[in-house]
């Protein structure tokens, strides 16, 4: 009986791995729709080779839509209008779009496929959007896993961006890639610096362009990146500010009090900065240097569980809590987040029974 039981899960897991071959090969090689025309904007049309998503094909043709995951589905970015020939919905699609959207032919750019002839929109802003030739001038160990990499640029050769904005950054094709991958970074780097791009990277096992940037890359490399993107940056009020991150959460803030130290920003402004142990705390010297430079800012690093030996004296416990606790005349603030999704949803709860109002509250949210 056992014997047969095996012999009939081996038969199943045979027809399985057989099925999904088929499909894999049928992707390959039967789903080539021939050209396909997509019109943009009513202005400009391509001839392109049908069977890739939209967002790999536009990318391709040098179009840059936002894409913080890459192309997987999980971010809800990559938005443009498909007027013409997209097809339904797609389940996978329908967690992102609201029903404005839905109703305005909005959809995502990486579940679309280019199979006929499409008809789209895309925001003018976004045909602005920039490819970057740049070349990795400096690689510098912040943590155990997060590092910050200058990127020197060289055609063009200045750019120009709002901090707290992010760039796509373009993992070619590696060992452990077979393909090119573009992930989502924020901008760190000094805004009156226009000829290079800084970018803290923290150190994903596993992760294809983390991988690739911890154990590939080198000073000297060529690379390229396309941006800049994103809507996440200071507003023009006088209201009192609140930073909140974590991990590589870090590179908007640095960017945005650059700006701030750079313009004689008077506002008042706290950063709490979270970490699990106090080795993963990054970049203290330059944030003391920003609370000499800056009128009136605060820098409040928090370690959830300082390990034995490491004679922390500063905050404990989830940084959520640092601000729960210490955080006054909340009502007054406008907070500024940047982190994992959980660590933003939790900080977006915090501050809401602290009095901040929810339309104060600014963040990209990267998945």
């Amino acid at each position: 009986m056992f014997l047969t039981v095996l012999i009939a899960v081996g038969v199943v897991s045979l027809i399985g791995a057989g099925l999904a071959a088929i499909l894999v090969l049928s992707e390959h090689y039967l789903a080539n729709y021939g050209p396909c025309k997509i019109t943009v904007n009513d202005e400009k049309e391509l001839t392109v080779n049908g069977g890739g998503s939209l967002l790999s094909i536009l990318t391709a043709e040098k179009l840059f839509i936002p894409s913080a995951c890459g192309g997987r589905g999980t971010c809800g970015l990559c938005k443009l209008k498909v007027l013409e020939g997209a097809g339904p919905l797609l389940p996978t699609e329908e967690p992102y779009l609201d029903k404005d959207e839905r109703s305005s032919n909005v959809r995502l750019a990486c579940q679309v496929k280019v199979r006929n002839a499409l008809k789209i929109e895309i925001p003018k802003e976004l045909l602005a959007i920039r490819e970057y030739v740049c070349t990795c001038t400096d690689i510098q160990d912040l943590t155990h896993d997060m590092k910050l990499f200058r990127f020197e640029l060289v055609e063009p050769k200045t750019i120009d961006y709002i901090p707290g904005q992010y760039i796509q950054l373009l993992t070619p094709v590696y060992e452990k890639s077979r393909e090119e991958v573009y992930r989502a970074y924020s901008i760190a780097s000094d805004p009156a610096d226009k000829s290079a791009i800084e970018l803290i990277i923290r150190l994903v096992p596993g992760g294809i362009c983390t991988t690739y940037c911890f154990d590939y890359l080198t000073v000297g490399d060529e690379v390229r990146m396309n941006g800049p993107y994103g809507e996440f940056r200071l507003s023009e009020t006088e209201a009192p500010m609140v930073f909140i991150a974590g991990g590589s959460g870090m590179a908007p803030i640095k960017c945005i009090l650059h700006e701030m130290k750079n313009t004689g920003n008077q506002r008042k402004a706290v950063y709490y900065f979270g970490a699990n142990v106090v080795k993963e705390l990054c970049l203290e010297d330059l944030m003391g240097q920003f609370e000499s430079d800056l009128a009136d800012f605060t820098f409040v690093p928090v370690v959830a569980s300082p390990e034995e030996g490491e004679n922390w004296e500063g905050q404990r416990g989830l940084v959520t809590h640092a601000v729960e606790k210490t955080l006054k005349d909340a009502g007054t603030c406008e907070a500024y987040l940047c982190g994992s999704p959980g660590m933003i949803d939790a900080s977006v709860e915090v501050l809401k029974k602290l009095g901040v109002a929810e339309d104060r509250i600014f963040y990209d949210k990267f998945a």
